[in-house]
């Protein structure tokens, strides 16, 4: 693989352009070009105060497909003055892994999920000494995926999908690429369909314009029925599948469920991906409180059994969820309680339930009446009263 550093010219007019991806043509080239992920890059978010106060980090962006992970990082490189070597962990060999940390700087791991125990333990030391920065890019939770001892020592960084309004902000580079003109309800139509992954929206379009010289519905839909209908596991048809599959669940569709998941078995998924899919469907999505303790049998099941008996372990588990009656209460409450954290800061905890584990603290008031049975709220008191879960 050939490396080079960030900024590099891709293509000139002395070649031919239109053979690099109008993804990669495309490419923002520093922060004010991003699209989305405000909430990492946005004015006094994390990121963007690391590359205003050139702050060298290890870290890994842990989100869906063509939402920006490589070309965040590139930035990150191209900011900090630093060459970033580029591997995949799909492809790297223990040559190519060699030369990379010899070389120093900057390492982007594309999806490094993929890495196994030996070869994140391989990494270890040259990110503990500072030898290498490491970024690694992942679709996988790292918290599953990554080892412990590496994860202590990245910071993780959460993309979210691409939404609607924001892929609109790429139509003006699209139509200057192209010297066209796309009306607003073709471009409404194909911004829907891209589903969040921007990546997949230019190569959409990169597809219909170069077979039909225009971009309307029409050329976008023949576009996509165009495109090998293949699972990749590594590719958008892997995301698209498990998409189905949760959402088939969700909608108690026992068939609809049980064909997905009879499509990745058979194009060679790992189990323990499906079931992962099925532990967190299992507290997201379902009432039944017993919903974990079949999932996390089932998660087990596949460890313990392997494949291809344990099919049969996630085709009882998937027929169990469905059957299962739906509420996603829990889940929601939580996530409204999690906003709450994230733009209120620490608020102070009342001064009732706090820890008092000295005679001064308690005679300041710490824990007074803790051993008491109370219907007062418990929250802080700029929350007092407010109701995240509402039973049903």
């Amino acid at each position: 693989m050939q490396f080079r550093a960030v900024g590099a010219s891709i293509g000139n007019k002395n070649n031919m352009i239109n053979n690099v991806p109008l993804a990669e043509r495309l490419r923002p080239k520093s922060l004010e070009e991003f699209v989305g992920q405000e909430h990492l890059v946005g004015k006094d978010k994390p990121i963007r105060v690391a590359i205003e106060k050139k702050h060298l980090m290890s870290f890994i962006l842990w989100g869906p497909p063509g939402v920006g992970k490589t070309t965040l990082a590139k930035i990150y490189a191209k900011e900090l003055n630093l060459e970033i070597t580029e591997i995949s962990a799909v492809s790297a060999g223990k040559d190519e892994m060699r030369q990379a940390v010899k070389k120093g700087g900057i390492l982007f791991i594309d999806e490094i999920h993929r890495f196994n125990k030996a070869q994140q333990d391989f990494l270890l030391p040259y990110v503990e000494k500072g030898d290498i920065c490491l970024i690694g890019a992942t679709t996988e939770n790292p918290s599953f995926e990554v080892i412990a001892p590496l994860l202590s020592r990245c910071r993780v960084f959460v993309l979210r999908e691409m939404r609607v309004e924001e892929c609109k902000s790429i139509r003006s580079k699209i139509e200057q690429e192209f010297k066209i003109k796309i009306v607003d309800e073709d471009w409404e139509f194909l911004a829907n369909i891209a589903n969040g992954d921007l990546r997949q929206l230019l190569n959409t379009v990169e597809l219909a314009f170069g077979l039909y010289k225009k971009i309307d519905k029409q050329t976008i839909t023949a576009a996509l029925q165009s495109k090998t209908l293949r699972y990749d596991k590594a590719g958008e048809e892997h995301y698209n599948t498990i998409s189905a599959f949760i959402k088939s669940m969700r909608a108690s569709d026992t068939d609809a469920a049980l064909y997905y998941l009879a499509r990745m078995v058979d194009a060679g998924e790992d189990p323990l991906f499906i079931a992962r899919r099925m532990v967190v469907f299992a507290s997201e999505d379902v009432a039944t409180p017993t919903a974990l303790v079949v999932t996390n049998a089932v998660f087990r099941a596949c460890e313990t059994v392997g494949f291809p008996e344990c099919q049969e372990n996630l085709a009882a588990g998937v027929v169990y969820l469905c059957q299962s009656p739906k509420d996603r209460s829990a889940y929601e409450a939580y996530m409204k309680a999690l906003f709450d954290v994230k733009e209120l800061g620490n608020l102070s905890i009342p001064m009732s339930i706090r820890n008092a584990p000295t005679k001064l603290m308690k005679e300041l008031g710490y824990g007074k009446g803790y051993e008491k049975y109370t219907k007062e709220s418990l929250l802080p008191e700029k929350l007092k009263g407010k109701k995240y879960f509402e039973n049903i």
